[in-house]
């Protein structure tokens, strides 16, 4: 099975997703999101197929997106995927993609769900 997976090789969570995977035997690729971040179109592509609005990718514990009122504001969806654009950091990862689905994997046993 093929899965990318939207990494920061910093984060807890984010490293032991990358253990599931490869433990399961996926074919990982791995983009560290914060060095190449994904599109706007990608990364709206990614959250629609999870089911998700950008809001719920959003990074709201990372304390830059209390600063630009993107969680307590009226804020619109494109205005966060903007942020999204200029701070990556905003980005709620890791995010792992495989042919049954997108993920946003916190806690890490989400990725169970599209292997």
């Amino acid at each position: 099975m093929k899965a990318t997976i939207y990494h920061n090789p910093a984060c807890g969570t984010s490293r032991k997703t990358l253990e599931i995977l490869q433990h399961e035997g996926a074919d990982v690729t791995i983009v560290e999101y914060l060095k190449t971040p994904p599109s706007r179109e990608e990364l709206q592509r990614l959250y629609e197929r999870c089911g998700i609005a950008p809001r719920q990718g959003l990074r709201d514990k990372e304390a830059l997106a209390k600063d630009l009122d993107l969680i307590d504001g009226a804020v619109s969806e494109d205005a966060i995927l903007d942020a999204m654009m200029e701070n990556p950091i905003l980005i709620q990862r890791p995010i792992v993609e495989t042919e049954k689905g997108v993920r946003v994997c916190r806690p890490q046993e989400t990725v169970r769900e599209i292997l």
